[in-house]
C-alpha cells in the first residue's frame, strides 16, 4: 500500500502497469504480479469548543507548513502506526496548540475524505472536545504559525482563509454550542 500514486513496485522495483482488479483501475507489477494498492492516509483532528464565551468559539490553527500554508484548520494530522484515532487527535492538538485533552473526552464530530493533493488522499476522523476539559493555553506549535479561538462571525468578517473541509467542521463544531 502506498499513499501516492505508485510508479514502481515497492517489493522488486519494476515499473508498474495498469490493470483492472475489483472493477477498478489498479497498478500491478508485471514481474512479481503484486497489485500495489493506493489507499488513503488516515488522519485525526479535534475541534476544541469554548462554551463559556458569549459567542461560540472554536480553537483553530494557521498552517505553517505545506499543504495550505497560511490557511486555517482544525488541529490534526496523521495517525501513527499503532495509535488509536482519538489518541492521534489529542496528540496532534497538543503538538499544534499546546492544549492537552484526554482522548477519552473526545466525541466524534464527523469523518471526511479530503480532496487529493499531488495524488495523496486523506480520510480524517474529526472529534470535538469541550474547552472546560482541556489544559493549557493556545500557542502555535510544530506545524502552525498561529493558534487561537475563532467565532464564526469573527472568522467570516476577517480576510483569512480556511481549508474547505476544515471550514465545514469548524461550522459544525460551533453549531454544537448554540
Amino acid at each position: 500500500m502506498v499513499s501516492r500514486p505508485p510508479t514502481f513496485c515497492p517489493d522488486c522495483g519494476s515499473r508498474l502497469e495498469s490493470t483492472v482488479a475489483d472493477d477498478r483501475e489498479r497498478m500491478r507489477c508485471p514481474r512479481c504480479e503484486a497489485v500495489v494498492w493506493h489507499n488513503p492516509v488516515p488522519c485525526a483532528g479535534v475541534a476544541v469548543v469554548d462554551r463559556d464565551r458569549p459567542d461560540p468559539a472554536v480553537l483553530c490553527v494557521e498552517r505553517g507548513i505545506p499543504p495550505g500554508v497560511g490557511e486555517w484548520t482544525i488541529p490534526g494530522g496523521h495517525i501513527e502506526t499503532g495509535e488509536e484515532p482519538p489518541e492521534a487527535a489529542a496528540r496532534e492538538l497538543a503538538e499544534e496548540t499546546g492544549v492537552v485533552v484526554d482522548p477519552g473526552d473526545l466525541e466524534i464530530l464527523a469523518a471526511s475524505a479530503m480532496p487529493p493533493r499531488s495524488g495523496k488522499h486523506v480520510v480524517t476522523v474529526h472529534y470535538v472536545a469541550d474547552w472546560a476539559d482541556a489544559d493549557g493555553e493556545p500557542i502555535a506549535g510544530s506545524d502552525a504559525t498561529d493558534a487561537r479561538f475563532w467565532t464564526p462571525a469573527d472568522f467570516d468578517a476577517s480576510d483569512e482563509t480556511f481549508r474547505p473541509v476544515h471550514y465545514e467542521r469548524f461550522r459544525e463544531a460551533a453549531a454544537l454550542l448554540d
